[in-house]
């Protein structure tokens, strides 16, 4: 069984994999705090039931979590195969930005998923921390994209600055004229959000031509999804797919 792990900021995401199918996944929080020998208790626990491990594989937006990650594996996992995805590792994908080592490992991941899984052109729009939008050209290329704060962010921001304001739940409102204070914040947050990555995609297309998909995925894509006019698929696994294709191409 091959073990993806995704460490974002806010989450870290994991995916058991029998061959190409994913046969079991979860999301957990990512805590910068927790040392290599913690880590390694709740990934056990969550693996209890689970064949065997026969491969890891790992991408990190995290640096610190990184590090202990690294030290998870050579303490307690040095005798199975493991691929950390960062500069210098086989990926297929050439970055075509100004400067290739400051994209995010998740970003290349993603753009090797959806090219494999969906064909390129195509956009990944990913909802996490922060809202990224990266573009895939028909080749598979990484060609670079957008970077807006995350939905969540922005509201615990918005709390926190704004005395009358609160943090919210995000779900759909009743209607996009706020009754109160709390649909106001949902109005706002949903369908300006949705507006956001529909006027994106749009401009995107516009220089890039037509393209093959608009992929959502990360945690709160199931939210926006349903209220945006340009996304044409939700893939909630997208990034663990691309893991399992990064560690195939590096086995040898």
């Amino acid at each position: 069984m091959l073990l993806a792990i995704d460490v974002g900021n806010t989450q870290t995401v994991l995916g058991a994999f029998d061959g190409e199918e994913l046969a079991q996944s979860w999301r957990i929080k990512t805590d910068a705090r927790s040392t290599h020998d913690e880590m390694v208790l709740t990934f056990r626990g969550l693996l209890a039931d689970q064949p065997p491990l026969t491969g890891i594989s790992l991408c990190s937006t995290v640096p610190v979590v990184l590090h202990e990650m690294r030290d998870m594996i050579d303490v307690y996992y040095s005798d199975i195969p493991a691929v950390i995805v960062e500069p210098g590792t086989k990926t297929g994908v050439s970055v075509l930005t100004d400067n290739p080592k400051e994209v995010g490992a998740d970003r290349i991941v993603n753009t090797l998923a959806v090219y494999e899984r969906y064909g390129g052109p195509a956009i990944v729009v990913d909802f996490g921390t922060s809202t990224n939008l990266d573009v895939v050209s028909a080749n598979g290329d990484f060609l670079g994209g957008a970077l807006a704060p995350g939905i969540q962010i922005s509201l615990d921001a918005l709390a926190a600055r704004a005395a009358q304001l609160r943090k919210i739940e995000i779900v759909r409102p009743r209607s996009p004229i706020g009754r109160n204070t709390v649909e106001a914040l949902q109005s706002g947050a949903l369908y300006g959000f949705a507006g956001q990555v529909d006027g994106l995609v749009r401009r995107i297309v516009a220089e890039l031509g037509e393209v093959e998909a608009v992929v959502a995925t990360g945690g709160l894509a199931g939210i926006v999804v349903p209220e945006s006019e340009t996304i044409t698929d939700h893939d909630p696994d997208l990034t663990l797919h691309g893991l399992r294709l990064v560690f195939d191409r590096n086995r040898d």
